[in-house]
């Protein structure tokens, strides 16, 4: 087989099982040395398996390692770059992929949950790039090739979905952190991309059908194999992909799709001196009433056909 990232360094969150596991084992097979960094937590971020990363990095073979650590601590993020590092020299390619789940609705919030879905699920991806991006800006400086970035985000964070105002608040922040990733680091050309997945994991087990439409979601989505995204991930680590960066992808099965971003569709003008509040609201409803984005989420969004 090629070996396009012969060489190349990948360093994967939440990679010992699911889409992690997915994007891991096709770096590898590309020729990639990888580090998973997985704790073996469970779906709701407890303790579950802590022998789980080294196993994946034996069944991997060489130039793999095993690093059980929590990547959302500060300690862990600098451990699991400091012992990529040392064990295979460098660190070309990040993938922000760990997350967990604790879904309530917004009135029956628990603190405690949905801090924690937002320390692993966002400042995690935060910590980590802190520590990595110094060490590929100095590659790079030295004269290794520019890393690449790649966040795993979600649907929910674009369209919403029902009890999810945590983990979609952190996939959300999640891509806001791709764009200003991407813009901070384009100088020396490391890229950051981020990629909405459909496919079957844990998360789609997950799945409480609220309706018939969400059902056939569910059912649906059970049948699209994680590989696919996989191989968009590893699409993006290649060389040919350093002209593309602060983009949001989403894959399901053999389709790829490429978001749109939020920006200004339309625009009104107050005359002199300012809106009055109730024509204010009259003009928004005449001016932009057809173009308000429907509140859909993200399962009906998606409700169609994947190509597998």
């Amino acid at each position: 087989m090629d070996a396009p990232l012969q060489g190349r360094v990948a360093l994967i969150t939440g990679g010992g099982r699911g889409i992690g596991l997915a994007i891991a084992q096709r770096l590898h097979q590309l020729g990639a040395a990888v580090s998973i960094v997985d704790p073996g937590w469970s779906i709701d971020g407890r303790p579950e398996d802590d022998g789980l990363a080294a196993r994946t990095a034996t069944e991997l073979g060489g130039g793999a390692l095993g690093l059980p650590l929590d990547a959302a601590s500060a300690d862990g993020a600098e451990q699991a770059v400091a012992r990529t590092v040392e064990r295979f020299g460098a660190l070309d390619i990040v993938v922000n992929n760990a997350a967990i789940l604790r879904d309530a609705f917004i009135f029956k919030a628990r603190s405690a949950d949905w801090q924690e879905v937002l320390r692993v699920n966002l400042q995690g991806p935060i910590g980590l790039l802190a520590q990595a991006t110094p060490v590929m800006r100095e590659q790079v400086k030295a004269g290794r090739p520019s890393g690449r970035i790649v966040n795993i985000v979600s649907s929910a964070g674009l369209y919403g979905n029902f009890g999810q105002f945590a983990y979609a608040s952190a996939k959300a922040g999640l891509f806001g952190l791709t764009r200003v990733a991407a813009l901070d680091l384009a100088r020396l050309g490391i890229t950051c991309n981020a990629v909405a997945p459909f496919a079957a994991t844990r998360v789609t087990h997950t799945i409480q059908p609220a309706n018939e439409a969400q059902g056939r979601y569910k059912e649906r989505a059970l049948r699209v194999g994680a590989e696919h995204v996989a191989r968009l991930v590893a699409g993006l680590c290649l060389e040919a992909a350093r002209g593309i960066t602060g983009q949001l992808f989403g894959v399901r099965g053999r389709e790829v799709f490429l978001f749109n971003q939020p920006r200004p569709v339309s625009r009104m003008v107050a005359a002199p001196p300012a809106w009055e509040e109730g024509k204010l609201v009259a003009a928004m409803e005449r001016e932009f009433g057809a173009l308000f984005t429907p509140d859909t989420t993200d399962l009906e969004a998606f409700n169609t056909e994947p190509e597998v």
